[in-house]
């Protein structure tokens, strides 16, 4: 295990992340959210967002090289991110729209699978270069 490959893994995607998060959901789309009923809060809690951004950054960060075995770094990197990032939209996606009265649905399904692909393609691609070929 590789610690500063963890740490340095699970940075870029808090960071990547929040480069994308932030003007995505309190910018360009917030006033399309408020409308759809997809913010509850007046305020969002940015702690507990960072929090679930740091666990999964050092999650994906810790799995990732149980999953590389072969090929393109960055390829593989995109990969594993996008399948992890499934599992991550099945709960920001279905889970919360099931959860909460979000209308019209689809609408925030497609900008949620939309935000989470440009969130995994980038951080995927991060975790690829840092860890470069991991096997021979």
């Amino acid at each position: 295990m590789d610690v500063k490959k963890i740490i340095l893994a699970t940075a870029s995607y808090v960071v990547l992340t929040m480069a994308v998060a932030f003007p995505w959901h309190m910018i360009w789309f917030h006033d399309l959210y408020l409308e759809m009923g997809a913010y509850t809060r007046a305020e969002p809690s940015i702690p507990l967002g960072m929090t679930a951004m740091l666990v999964q950054g050092i999650i994906i960060a810790y799995l990732y090289p149980f999953y590389y075995r072969d090929g393109n770094p960055l390829v593989q990197g995109i990969k594993f991110s996008l399948i992890v990032g499934a599992v991550i939209y099945s709960v920001m996606g279905f889970a919360m729209a099931a959860k909460i009265d979000i209308n019209p649905i689809s609408t925030f399904l497609l900008y949620s699978l939309i935000f989470q692909c440009i969130q995994f393609v980038l951080t995927g691609a991060a975790l690829g270069l840092i860890y470069g070929k991991i096997r021979s």
